[in-house]
């Protein structure tokens, strides 16, 4: 039987899992990424919520929502980001399930208060409109979704390989369609988005937007990360500039991420 690119993406996140936390932790631009996704859920979340964390690799988000009171429901594709996850959260109370976000049906409707998703799961789904269709009908009436996801206008990128003359490498965020990129060995289904195209499959699934900004406008990309470690100082500053301009009109349309805030209709 051929591998198919889906399973490809799933061997690729297992592959590099058991080193996964503690990478991203260790990331200074992905920690300041990490903690902006993390107060948004916080901004539109009671204490204590039911949430739902889609794609939550080893469990980092759940583990410190959980610390907060909320019950999480967890759920990735990778199995052995899940055994990671429930290895990290297993006094915590968290539910960890092995399911791709093709399969959310399984989990029952209508049980969570806010759904969040960080750093690209739904960038590796297939069908986004039958994925946002899945993700409203396990909110509740009004619920929030979350979603940190990768962008096609990087500044940074466009800057960093343009100096260096590789276009094709600038070329892959513009890809019409899917993008088979390199992790560890594997091939990642991707595809890029603007945020416009995002939020209309949510907008036919019946969500609004709240709000939208973007993340890494004038911050690096996380791949970047020796140079941050260097000029952390200017990185701050940098993340600053990304908080106070980053929601603005045409601006928050860019950026290696962005962050983007919907309600379910109530």
């Amino acid at each position: 039987m051929a591998i198919t690119l889906a399973d490809e993406t799933r061997q690729a996140f297992d592959s590099v899992a058991a080193g996964y936390h503690r990478s991203n932790v260790e990331n200074l631009v992905l920690r300041g990424m990490r903690q902006r996704t993390i107060a948004a859920v916080l901004r539109h979340s009671a204490r204590p919520s039911q949430l739902l964390d889609l794609g939550c690799g080893p469990g980092t988000d759940a583990e410190s929502l959980a610390a907060l009171g909320h019950t999480i429901t967890a759920v990735d594709a990778s199995p052995r980001m899940v055994d990671e996850a429930r290895r990290r959260v297993h006094e915590s109370g968290v539910s960890v399930h092995q399911l791709g976000l093709d399969a959310l049906d399984a989990l029952p409707p209508a049980s969570a208060d806010t759904a969040y998703s960080n750093f690209g799961p739904l960038n590796c789904v297939e069908d986004l409109d039958a994925t946002a269709g899945a993700i409203g009908r396990r909110l509740r009436a009004g619920g929030i979704f979350v979603a940190s996801v990768i962008g096609r206008v990087c500044p940074w990128e466009i800057a960093v390989y343009g100096v260096r003359g590789d276009l094709a490498r600038i070329r892959i965020r513009f890809a019409r369609g899917v993008v088979a990129v390199p992790l560890n060995g594997h091939r990642v289904r991707t595809r890029y988005y603007m945020p416009r195209t995002f939020q209309q499959s949510f907008e036919r699934a019946g969500f609004r937007r709240v709000s939208l900004r973007a993340l890494g406008l004038f911050a690096p990309p996380p791949y970047l990360q020796a140079f941050a470690e260097r000029h952390s100082t200017l990185v701050h500053a940098l993340e600053r500039a990304d908080d106070a301009m980053g929601s603005w009109p045409v601006l928050r349309n860019a950026g290696d991420h962005f962050l983007i805030v919907l309600r379910k209709a109530i």
